[in-house]
């Protein structure tokens, strides 16, 4: 019986393949890809098709060793209108430039898109990627960012993950120490503005919230658990919601600060007085958290540093050969800040 043959493998298209499709030299290429040297509009179009039609990807190995260009690093964050998302972009910008690195965004609104947004990333040029929740899980583990071959990190995400470097806060330690000032100062009726399940650092976040409760003989029912996008809309979606209820909550813990102000807002327009009537805790500690009335009582996640700290991993990974060494799990401490509302 013949064995069936295995399929032929593709070879990889090299910068030199790119060139001759688009008849110029591998130098241009590399300049295009690059930003470097002199070439019109018509040349890099025709690169840039010539690209495309291959499915050229860049050796980041290589363009390390030949310094053709400082290190690339791709941040693949979510369509979602958050100011956590604002604050982490801003991070990103600064912490970058800090260290001689050239950084590209791209968002995805969906998980369906992760994959194809990082391959998006590494046409580009990327080197290394640095992912927000949910990405970091939807990607970990699946054949396909394997075969991406690159350094990656995630922050904000709620555990370590095999394939990549993790820098992160304790979310559930994190939201349990929020919740239990509320119930400490005698909320009996504490509400949970949950962020999406599909993000892990939510569903920490909401664990955090039911250990808290119950170590102080609380219950969380269903109806006073509803499930955000982590958008302010969501947020006033989500309060009006629960403060319809016919015993509505004495207290709302938000799974982010863009949901908190959701709840301060419908508050503020049924005539509640804030704290007294209902209090109000939110996660992040962003802007948001000092420019809503009453200021939110939230966690303070140390975005600036986390982001830094993530950065630095990546350039350590990218000094190192593949697989040298396991992905570093960065634990950062996270403050409870007390304000008006609650």
């Amino acid at each position: 019986m013949q064995r069936a043959r295995r399929p032929r493998e593709r070879a990889r298209v090299t910068i030199r393949d790119v060139a001759e499709r688009a008849g110029v030299s591998a130098m241009t290429v590399s300049n295009v890809f690059n930003g470097t040297g002199k070439f019109s509009t018509e040349t890099r179009d025709r690169v840039m098709a010539a690209i495309a039609a291959l499915g050229y990807v860049p050796s980041s190995a290589a363009r390390r060793l030949v310094g053709a260009a400082p290190a690339r690093v791709g941040l693949l964050y979510a369509g979602v209108d958050s100011m956590f998302i604002h604050a982490v972009l801003a991070a990103a910008a600064v912490a970058s430039a800090e260290r001689g690195l050239q950084l590209i965004t791209r968002k995805a609104a969906s998980p369906h898109e992760a994959l194809e947004t990082a391959r998006s990333l590494q046409r580009s040029g990327a080197d290394a990627l640095l992912l927000l929740p949910p990405f970091d899980t939807v990607l970990s583990g699946s054949a396909g960012f394997a075969a991406l071959g690159l350094a990656t990190a995630s922050i904000a995400t709620a555990a370590p993950l095999p394939d990549m470097i993790t820098v992160r806060i304790d979310n559930r330690a994190a939201s349990c120490a929020i919740t239990e000032r509320l119930a400490a100062k005698g909320r009996r009726r504490i509400a949970v503005i949950a962020g999406p399940q599909d993000h892990s650092d939510s569903i920490e976040r909401l664990e955090g919230c039911r250990q808290a409760l119950a170590a102080h003989g609380l219950s969380l029912p269903d109806e006073l658990v509803v499930e955000g996008r982590f958008t302010f809309e969501s947020g006033l979606a989500a309060s009006e919601r629960l403060l319809a209820l016919p015993t509505p909550p004495d207290a709302i813990v938000a799974a982010n600060d863009d949901m908190a102000a959701g709840a301060l807002w419908v508050a503020h327009r049924q005539g509640l007085a804030l704290p007294r009537d209902l209090a109000v805790a939110g996660f992040d500690d962003t802007l948001l958290a000092t420019r809503v009335w009453p200021p939110l009582t939230t966690v303070r996640q140390p975005i600036d540093r986390m982001t830094g700290r993530a950065l630095d991993l990546l350039l350590e990974a990218l000094r190192r050969p593949p697989g040298e060494n396991p992905p570093a799990d960065v634990l950062e401490a996270y403050d409870v800040v007390e304000r008006a509302s609650a």
